[in-house]
């Protein structure tokens, strides 16, 4: 399981750059709710720890593993249907004594874990009608949990990924540009039937959200108020920003004008406090590890490793656009946390294991392309 690397192989780039967007959560959170500050720096701490040992372990070992990895990802999305935790409206939490667990945000990284090994047993059948369906059949039990916890969002995400893991696995433009002709029309025939009063297809706050989206004056006081409020601070931040844990009374958060600001909304914490100047340093740091993973999946030395790697930055680009774009006010209110950065030991933790795995493909190709 584990084996002799060299130390130049070790990806210090991709390491520092988790590491850096990690501390920037730890600040930000504490200025937002500093009382939640000491456990999202333990939790780097250890997730820290969990992406370095993994690293160095042969990931090829553990996909191994895949069919237990799936089977226990339904297991966890099944005892939240039955057992979850409800708050606000959605049933998305366990409650293992005094930790609080949010299975799909694991579910996103065991997807991608599963889909390696499975897509590279079939690799040379990946393009026939047969695979391509069995694949979909087995995303779809576990987004569909996902969707009715409900949790819209984190569905989208997984779509997202899924089609950045048939991608890497090699599907034939001819199916990716026949899924995007019935793909593109559907959701705009979705999106409108959606916010027609009477419909069935989304919930009510999710419905209102994007009426919220494409109306925020008349729902300014409702489901828009969190995003006006969260562009307002962004703004207010201007180059430098106000200060960390500034005490302008003009400060949209020391007005407490967003709530829970330490998770779907510290990007909006982050720009008021160290203005453009912290958001352009968040924004970089997040396409520099999404993008050394593209690096890495070019270098993997096998199609399970390219999967990983491309798995992995496809949720971190996906997510935190969706994020930033949320905070922005450039999309509807999806209530998606910022990788790394927003407080959630959850989000936190699956997000150093699957970079970790990463940083494992990338010693697997240096020792690789140094035996050849």
């Amino acid at each position: 399981m584990f084996r002799k690397y060299k130390l130049r192989d070790f990806d210090f780039k991709l390491m520092f750059m988790t590491i850096a967007l990690a501390a920037i959560g730890v600040i930000a959170i504490g200025s937002a709710e500093e009382s939640l500050q000491p456990k999202q720096f333990y939790g780097v701490l250890a997730g820290v720890v969990v992406m370095v040992v993994l690293s160095f372990i042969n990931y090829n070992s553990l996909l191994k593993l895949y069919w237990f990895m799936y089977a226990g990802n339904l297991g966890l999305l099944l005892l939240v249907m039955f057992l979850g935790e409800d708050h606000k409206g959605a049933q998305r939490w366990l409650e293992l004594g005094p930790i609080t667990f949010q299975p799909s945000e694991t579910a996103k990284i065991l997807l991608i874990l599963f889909f390696a090994q499975f897509i590279m047993k079939y690799k040379e059948k990946i393009n026939t009608v047969k695979i391509l369906a069995i694949c979909v059949g087995l995303v779809a039990v576990p987004w569909v949990l996902i969707f009715e916890q409900p949790d819209l969002s984190t569905s989208i995400v997984v779509l997202a990924i899924f089609c950045v893991i048939l991608f890497a696995g090699g599907i034939s433009w001819k199916y990716i540009l026949g899924a995007l002709a019935v793909v593109i029309p559907a959701l705009v025939v979705i999106v409108a039937l959606a916010v027609q009063p009477d419909q069935t297809i989304l919930k009510d706050h999710q419905r209102n959200r994007i009426l919220a989206f494409i109306n925020p004056e008349e729902y300014a006081t409702a489901e828009a108020y969190q995003q006006l409020n969260s562009v307002m601070a962004i703004g207010s931040g201007q180059l430098d920003g106000k200060g960390y844990k500034n005490n302008e009374i003009t400060s949209v958060k020391n007005g407490d004008f967003i709530s829970e600001a330490q998770t779907d909304f510290i990007f909006a914490v982050i720009g008021e406090e160290f203005g453009f100047k912290g958001c352009v340093v968040v924004i970089v740091l997040m396409m520099g590890v999404a993008l050394e993973c593209v690096a890495v999946a070019r270098r993997a030395k096998d199609m399970a490793g390219r999967i990983i790697a491309a798995g992995m930055g496809g949720l971190i680009a996906f997510q935190s656009f969706f994020n930033i774009g949320v905070t922005t006010f450039i999309l509807p209110n999806t209530g998606l946390p910022l990788p790394f950065v927003s407080y959630g030991l959850t989000s936190l933790m699956s997000c150093f294991i699957g970079i970790g795995f990463v940083m494992n493909v990338r010693l697997q190709a240096g020792r690789n392309t140094g035996q050849s």
